[in-house]
């Protein structure tokens, strides 16, 4: 893996959106350095909202990260390189709650001013600070097959805004 994570200017980064959270499936972690979990992602967005760069994630309230996510004031997402596939796969199959998902992987975690956990082995870093949040509510649904495709056990997913006030890329 070529070059280490330097900081760069938010209004600097340039990614695609669609690549990030489409195609890298990026990591979602949350937590302090004492005790973080980590989650894959394939939903998620980069925008300006009130003026700030955010980036948007989405996590259902069964899954182990959204307790760190509920408790902390920030959250980073780290985009891995194509070379750490076992890493999203371990990362994206099992829980945080029955298995040390980072050792089992190898990832190496760092942590943000904020005490965001990410990892050195990324590509891309974004740490966000927690602006908003909102549960996804059915009744404002405009296609009513996204409720039965995406939700037939009625798990909905709340939504983070967070504004991005950190961002690392491997040069």
């Amino acid at each position: 893996m070529s070059g280490q994570l330097q900081e760069m200017e938010i209004r600097d980064l340039s990614c695609d959106v669609f690549q990030v959270f489409q195609h890298a499936t990026p990591l979602l972690s949350a937590g302090s350095a004492e005790k973080f979990n980590t989650m894959v992602i394939g939903w998620g967005g980069l925008g300006t909202l009130w003026g700030k760069a955010v980036c948007t994630v989405y996590v259902r309230p069964q899954r182990y990260t959204y307790e760190f996510m509920e408790r902390e004031n920030a959250f980073s997402v780290s985009v891995l390189p194509p070379e750490c596939r076992e890493a999203l796969r371990v990362c994206g199959s099992e829980s945080g709650r029955d298995v040390d998902k980072v050792k089992k992987c190898g990832l190496t975690p760092a942590f943000s001013a904020l005490g965001a956990p990410y990892f050195e082995q990324a590509q891309l870093v974004l740490v966000c600070r927690k602006l908003y949040y909102q549960d996804i509510d059915p009744a404002h649904f405009l296609d009513q097959g996204i409720d039965g495709k995406w939700y037939p056990q009625k798990d909905y997913h709340r939504m983070y805004i967070g504004e991005i006030v950190e961002a690392y890329q491997k040069k």
